[in-house]
């Protein structure tokens, strides 16, 4: 099953190639893999992005991958969150 991309994606696509990162879109691969894959400072992030205007809600694809996954991965809804998740900091946020 191949996901859908929530309207906030291509924002903090936007923002985080801004802070130079590169992304590549994971969104179409489906199995529950993760929206993102964000290369920044010599490290690899993995974002699932959820809309800011519903609770954050796993389906049962993404649960099983990401109770699978050896590593981690981030789950966001916004750009400071994005941000956040590869270790940039944003004023007046966290």
């Amino acid at each position: 099953m191949r996901g859908r991309t929530d309207h906030n994606q291509s924002e903090i696509v936007r923002a985080l190639m801004a802070v130079g990162a590169t992304v590549t879109d994971l969104s179409q691969v489906g199995g529950g893999c993760p929206d993102l894959l964000v290369g920044f400072q010599h490290r690899n992030y993995l974002l699932e992005i959820k809309r800011e205007d519903k609770p954050i809600r796993l389906t049962t694809h993404q649960k099983i991958y990401h109770e699978a996954w050896r590593g981690k991965v981030h789950i966001i809804q916004t750009v400071p969150e994005a941000l956040n998740a590869i270790g940039v900091q944003v004023k007046g946020y966290m």
